[in-house]
């Protein structure tokens, strides 16, 4: 029997891309209850209005933080009765990401692991400020990396010199 010549294959696997969450923290909360320092007592369900902001920055070697900025209005009766800022942080090891898939991991990947605890705190603040405990919903973190991406690009061609 001849040695049957074997087909020369590249199965070199890449690494899979390697995300620690380190820590996670409030970094800034603010919750102003309208309602209350004004003495009013809202009849109808309120209205809400939620924010998100993302930001991420490289801290030392493979290690990021990423901050999830939200602000949450609630108006009922067209009148303000509580306003919710928080600025929720983590920070990541960050290993086999390539320079161009980085800032999207970042603003995607990162803020899906911290999100559900920033969730349980905004219901939790809610409901210990007097009103029933609210539960945002999950939010999607790659359409709103692409919305992101899409306003960019619509003020960079807004702000291009015209011929």
């Amino acid at each position: 029997m001849a040695d049957e010549a074997k087909p020369a294959t590249n199965t070199e696997i890449p690494p899979q891309p390697k995300l620690n969450v380190l820590s996670q923290y409030v970094r800034d909360m603010s919750f102003e209850n309208l309602a209350a320092q004004h003495g009013k007592t809202p009849k109808t369900a309120p209205q809400f209005n939620v924010q998100v902001g993302l930001d991420a920055k490289k801290k030392e070697g493979t290690r990021y933080e990423v901050i999830i900025k939200l602000q949450v209005t609630a108006t009922a009766e067209e009148e303000k009765i509580f306003i919710l800022e928080i600025e929720y942080g983590g920070l990541f090891n960050v290993e086999n990401v390539g320079e161009q898939q980085l800032h999207a991991f970042l603003l995607i990947e990162c803020p899906r692991q911290i999100f559900p605890y920033l969730r349980r705190i905004v219901s939790d603040v809610t409901h210990d400020g007097g009103f029933p405990p609210l539960n945002l919903d999950t939010i999607d973190f790659l359409q709103l990396y692409r919305q992101e991406l899409a306003r960019r690009a619509q003020a960079e061609a807004a702000a291009a010199p015209k011929n």
